[in-house]
């Protein structure tokens, strides 16, 4: 068995091991989880209900003000449309996520729910700790309560986003109106142990150092082992443009660097996916011998991180032609990594 790497090594690891070295011992791990030689995706579409958001995250390019220009709350019309789309596509899952709207209680989430439910037979991986966290406290509810009641509505699973970071020190400059680490964690926890699984993310590449990369994977491996409820992690790194956050975009030597660290360090979660949307084709396809073992998805649509500039787009076909070019076996996944074609 592998012997589990500390935080002093993981930052070892970084800054003396060039990135051929730690991307080769990521790959030797991945290798062992995943000796098939399969890579996964998944057929999905982001549905964003609104972008109407008080948390101002100054990363976010995509959030408007209530009443502001380009504002919106999504229709049931577009909602059916959308997914009546997706289904057509192939896709087997959405992804459902939006602002911090401050006029809107927890009926309609479990409407918005239940109408998808009544509709269509499709995987809702939907609403990230952020917004659990907020529609609970606007609904005057338990983070429990709250997702007993999504639950009951037709949630399947919750997506890891809003964790940039999960570092206070980071938090409290980026994203002081949005939920700190210790309850992103505990919104996680209560999912859990709920029977809901998850993703996890990390957005680095913006004011954070090396130590608050480590802080945060090391959060994620202490839940995991507390309740083996992630299924994936996924980091990422910022898109500055149309952002508040001024600073030089990350490198793709950088991005691989952090990838491979996290597969190295997150000795508890099987899949680690790389980040098409952000690298782009050919850096997402290099991840594949850096770590990653899962291609992510298609995203038939994206908003938010169009709206910092970034218009990666690749369709199912283009993500196997990918795949097989590096030499692995395409298999299309649903959101617990069963391969199902």
């Amino acid at each position: 068995m592998q012997k589990r790497i500390s935080e002093k090594d993981a930052r070892t690891l970084l800054k003396e091991m060039d990135l051929l070295q730690l991307g080769m011992l990521a790959d030797n791990i991945k290798k062992k989880l995943h000796p098939e030689n399969i890579i996964t995706y998944v057929v999905d579409r982001n549905v964003n209900y609104t972008n109407i958001c008080v948390s101002k995250c100054l990363f976010c390019a995509f959030h408007k003000d209530l009443g502001a220009s380009g504002a919106y709350v999504i229709s049931k019309k577009d909602i059916f449309e959308k997914i009546k789309e997706t289904i057509e596509l192939g896709g087997t899952q959405i992804l459902l996520q939006g602002g911090m709207h401050p006029e809107l209680t927890i009926d309609f989430y479990t409407d918005i729910l239940k109408y998808i439910k009544n509709n269509f037979s499709i995987h809702i991986h939907g609403f990230s700790p952020p917004e659990i966290s907020y529609i609970a406290k606007k609904s005057s509810l338990t983070i429990k309560d709250a997702l007993i009641k999504l639950i009951d509505a037709g949630l399947n699973s919750i997506p890891g986003g809003g964790a940039e970071i999960l570092s206070d020190t980071i938090r409290n400059r980026i994203s002081p109106n949005k939920c700190g680490k210790e309850e992103w964690l505990n919104v996680m926890r209560r999912a859990h142990k709920l029977g809901l699984k998850s993703s996890a993310t990390m957005m680095f590449g913006h004011i954070e150092k090396t130590k608050h990369i480590i802080e945060h994977l090391k959060a994620i491996r202490d839940l995991q082992d507390e309740t083996g409820g992630f299924t994936a992690f996924i980091p990422w790194t910022f898109q500055p443009d149309n952002t508040k956050i001024k600073v030089t975009k990350a490198t793709a030597a950088e991005y691989l660097k952090i990838l491979s660290l996290s597969r190295i360090f997150l000795d508890n979660i099987n899949n680690i996916q790389a980040s098409w949307v952000t690298q782009g084709d050919k850096i997402a396809q290099t991840a594949l011998f850096f770590g990653a073992n899962d291609f992510g998805s298609t995203m038939i649509e994206e908003n938010v991180v169009a709206a910092a500039g970034v218009k990666f787009r690749l369709p199912k076909e283009e993500i196997i032609r990918l795949i097989k070019e590096a030499g692995f076996k395409p298999a299309q996944r649903d959101c617990f990594y069963n391969i199902i074609a």
